[in-house]
């Protein structure tokens, strides 16, 4: 079974994401609330996915990117930043320092689905 992780400081946001997920396939989901949660979830799975939210406590999205692109063990996961943050410095940014696409909020159910299902390969 394929393993995402979700880092998103707003429940309600990464409930919403969960949902739109799990319609799109049978996949094992893990949830980190900061960007310190994620880094402390990576090492105990094998995620095939990552979505992060930017504007976290802590450690925010684009610092765990960086972490994730700096580590070999993490570096081939496919992430997908999810964000509020609509300006194409962010997007540009995002993706420089190795997002591999970048959906801003509010995003369309399917068009998670069709990013999640590509990035992964199904």
């Amino acid at each position: 079974m394929k393993s995402i992780l979700i880092v998103e400081d707003s429940t309600t946001t990464r409930a919403m994401i969960r949902a739109v997920i799990e319609d799109a396939g049978d996949f094992e989901i893990v949830e980190a609330a900061t960007g310190f949660d994620a880094l402390k979830c990576l090492p105990a799975h094998n995620f095939d996915l990552i979505l992060t939210d930017i504007n976290m406590p802590d450690i925010n999205g684009l610092e765990l990117i960086n972490f994730v692109r700096n580590d070999e063990r993490f570096r081939p996961i496919p992430l997908i930043i999810v964000s509020t943050e609509k300006s194409e410095e962010d997007k540009k940014r995002g993706m420089s320092l190795g997002a591999s696409a970048y959906i801003t909020k509010p995003f369309k159910a399917k068009e998670l689905q069709d990013m999640v299902k590509s990035l992964m390969k199904l």
